[in-house]
C-alpha cells in the first residue's frame, strides 16, 4: 500500500523544483530549491535501516551549507543593488556557482556525493542522480562565468574518471559516471542551452533502465553483478547494452548527446575542451568495459522459460528506447 506520507513529499519535491524553474528572482529560486530539500528529506530515509538515515543526514548538512552560501550571496547581491548576473561582480557570480555546484555534486565540490549514493536505495539513488540536479542546473544557465564553467568541466571530467575506476560499489560508479556525464552537460550551456535538456533527457532514461535492473536483481556490487549476470543470456544482454550506451559507444542513444556537444564546441573554437572531455570519457569507458567483459566471461546457466518472460515484461520496454533511440533521434532531427 502507498504511503501518503511519501505521496505527499513526492509531490511537494516536484512542486519546489517547478518554483525554481518558473522562479523570476533569486530568492524565490532559493525557496524553490528549499522545499525541494525538506521535501527529499523524508524520501530518502529508511525505517529498515541505519545507512539511508545516515546518508540522508550527510545530504541535508551539505545542502544546507549549499543554500547558506546561495543566500548570502543574493543577499549581497539585493544589497549592491545588482540583481542581474551582468552587472554583478565576479565573486558573486561564482560564489553562486559555487553553490549551485555543491549542491549537484560537481567537482571540486564532489566529496559528499558518493558517500551519500553510497547509503541510499536505488530509488532514492535515482531521485539523487537525475531529478534533484534539474533546478540547480536551471539557475547555472542563468549564471554563466565561462573560465570558472571550463575550469569545472575539465576538473570534473577528470576526477570522476580517475576516482572511479577502482570502485567495486555499483552505486559509487554510477555516482561517479554522473559527474562526468554533468561536466559534458555543463560544457553543452556554455553556448547552447537547449542541448543539456536533450542530454539530461537521455541520460535520465538510460539510467532508470540500469537502475531498474539492478533493483530487480538486487544486486549493489560488483561480485553479486557477476553471478547475477551467469543466470540469464537476457540480462547479460540488457545490461551490457545499456552500459555501453551509458558510455556513449554508437550506435547507441547515449552517443547522439555527446555528439552534438562535440560538434558544437568545435564549431565554437573550445578545441581544448573538447579534447579533454573525449578523452576524459576513455577512464569511465575502461570501467564500463571492465564490467561488461568480465560479464562475458561467466558461462551462462539458462533458467526456467517463466523467469525469463518476467524479465522481458518488466524491464524490456524500458530498454528498447535506450539502445534503438540513436535511429529513431536523427531521423527526427534531420527532418528539421
Amino acid at each position: 500500500m502507498l504511503n501518503i506520507h511519501k505521496i505527499m513529499f513526492f509531490n511537494t519535491m516536484i512542486f519546489g523544483t517547478l518554483i525554481v524553474i518558473s522562479a523570476y528572482s533569486w530568492f524565490s529560486m532559493w525557496i524553490g530549491l528549499e522545499i525541494n530539500l525538506l521535501s527529499i528529506i523524508p524520501l530518502l530515509k529508511s525505517p529498515k535501516s541505519l545507512y539511508p538515515s545516515e546518508a540522508s543526514m550527510k545530504y541535508f548538512i551539505t545542502q544546507s551549507l549549499a543554500s547558506t552560501i546561495l543566500l548570502l550571496a543574493v543577499l549581497l547581491m539585493s544589497n549592491l543593488n545588482e540583481f542581474m548576473p551582468q552587472n554583478s561582480s565576479l565573486f558573486l557570480i561564482i560564489l553562486i556557482n559555487s553553490a549551485l555546484l555543491m549542491k549537484i555534486g560537481m567537482a571540486p565540490f564532489h566529496w559528499w556525493f558518493p558517500e551519500v549514493i553510497e547509503g541510499l536505495s536505488w530509488n532514492s539513488s535515482f531521485l539523487l542522480l537525475t531529478w534533484q540536479k534539474l533546478g540547480p542546473m536551471i539557475i547555472l544557465t542563468y549564471n554563466l562565468t565561462t573560465n570558472f564553467f571550463i575550469f569545472v568541466i575539465i576538473f570534473s571530467s577528470l576526477v570522476s574518471g580517475i576516482w572511479g575506476v577502482n570502485q567495486i560499489s555499483l552505486r559509487k560508479i554510477l555516482a561517479y559516471s554522473s559527474i562526468n556525464h554533468m561536466a559534458w552537460m555543463l560544457a553543452s550551456i556554455l553556448y547552447f542551452k537547449m542541448i543539456w535538456l536533450t542530454y539530461f533527457i537521455i541520460y535520465t532514461l538510460i539510467s532508470v533502465s540500469i537502475i531498474v535492473m539492478f533493483k530487480y536483481l538486487n544486486i549493489f556490487w560488483l561480485k553479486q553483478l557477476f553471478s547475477s549476470m551467469s543466470q540469464s543470456k537476457m540480462k547479460k544482454l540488457f545490461f551490457i547494452l545499456n552500459f555501453l550506451s551509458l558510455a556513449g559507444l554508437p550506435p547507441f542513444l547515449g552517443f547522439m548527446p555527446k555528439w552534438l556537444i562535440t560538434n558544437n564546441l568545435i564549431e565554437n573554437n573550445f578545441y581544448t575542451v573538447s579534447i579533454i572531455l573525449i578523452v576524459s570519457t576513455l577512464l569511465p569507458l575502461f570501467f564500463y568495459m571492465r564490467m561488461t567483459f568480465s560479464t562475458l566471461t561467466f558461462s551462462t546457466n539458462e533458467v526456467l522459460l517463466k523467469t525469463e518472460e518476467k524479465f522481458n515484461f518488466k524491464i524490456i520496454l524500458l530498454n528498447f528506447f535506450s539502445l534503438s533511440g540513436l535511429l529513431t533521434c536523427t531521423n527526427i532531427y534531420n527532418l528539421f
